[in-house]
């Protein structure tokens, strides 16, 4: 009942039919108003009316009147509309009536509470599309919102990755290719650990130098990354395959800006029936990247040709 702003036609001819055989005299129904809280603005007329001028102002007038000066006063009176109309459909005592109009007046009240509970019905149901369709918009800007964040930071990378082209000093741009493609791996939503070093248990310092760990599918990648000019050969693939056969159940990821030798892709070739090993160009990651494809869909490729078709080198197309 409380959603209803204005009486709707229907329900306002019903209450016009309905409250003047609920009481007995034109006096009982300008109390019925005023019990409602009805502002005597609104009513002050019709009573004296009602004092000097009884045989000429019926029932029926009064709340016809009434009820279109509530109705037009809009939001102002939305409290009095609840309340006359809240009154009128708990209405149970028809002893007030006329004992002609008692059977009438409640077929009528059935009527009113049978519209008003089909149309609070449609209000509930209008109300419940109303939040679903505002829960839909709101998922739809969130992923909307999370698209074009996700386009800046990829923007972002893309121009991290050409700044390193400008860095002449190869251990800044060997360490600066690492953060860059640690943020990458995080954008793609690949679990990254950063480089750390393994220091030995007796002084020796610096045991291993690690450049990244990855998770991809719950398997755990051990990352070598090499910003040369000239192509990687057996002796650095050899290096990462020894860390990663010292640590039993890891797997290997080797990235460089320049390509391998022939006898680096054999040797890694050949590890694969031991250990998982992928080797990796870093023009491949950059495609990916301008393409706006997923990377670790592109790695799960890979990888898949490392183990079925011991291609450690394989471009996925």
């Amino acid at each position: 009942m409380g959603k209803f702003y204005h009486y709707p036609p229907e329900l306002f001819n019903l209450l016009v039919d309905t409250i003047p055989l609920l009481f007995r005299s034109k006096n009982d129904v300008m109390i019925f108003f005023k019990g409602s809280g009805v502002s005597k603005q609104y009513t002050l007329d019709l009573e004296s009316r009602v004092r000097s001028d009884r045989q000429n102002v019926t029932k029926y007038e009064i709340v016809r009147v009434v009820l279109s000066r509530l109705n037009e006063a809009g939001e102002k009176t939305l409290r009095e509309r609840r309340e006359v109309l809240k009154r009128v459909v708990e209405f149970e005592s028809f002893s007030s009536c006329w004992p002609d109009d008692q059977l009438k007046a409640r077929g009528l009240v059935a009527e009113i509470q049978k519209v008003v509970n089909t149309k609070d019905a449609f209000m509930r149901m209008k109300i419940a599309r109303d939040k679903e369709a505002e829960k839909n918009r709101k998922e739809y800007q969130r992923r909307i919102n999370e698209v074009q964040n996700l386009r800046k930071e990829r923007s972002k990378l893309k121009e991290g990755f050409n700044h390193l082209f400008t860095i002449s000093n190869p251990h800044k741009r060997g360490k600066e290719l690492e953060h860059v493609l640690n943020e990458l791996f995080k954008s793609y939503g690949i679990l990254v650990r950063e480089s750390f070093n393994l220091i030995g248990s007796d002084g020796e310092g610096i045991v291993e130098q690690i450049d990244g760990v990855v998770e991809v599918d719950s398997q755990v990648f051990l990352v070598e990354m090499k910003w040369w000019d000239k192509p990687v050969g057996v002796g650095e693939v050899s290096q990462h395959l020894v860390r990663i056969f010292n640590r039993g159940h890891a797997c290997g990821i080797f990235i460089s800006t320049s390509s391998f030798t022939q006898p680096a892709v054999a040797l890694c070739k050949e590890s694969l029936s031991k250990v998982l090993i992928v080797l990796v160009n870093l023009e491949e990651i950059y495609k990916v990247l301008e393409q706006e494809d997923d990377l670790k869909d592109y790695l799960r490729r890979k990888i898949q040709a490392a183990i079925i078709n011991k291609d450690p080198l394989h471009i996925p197309v």
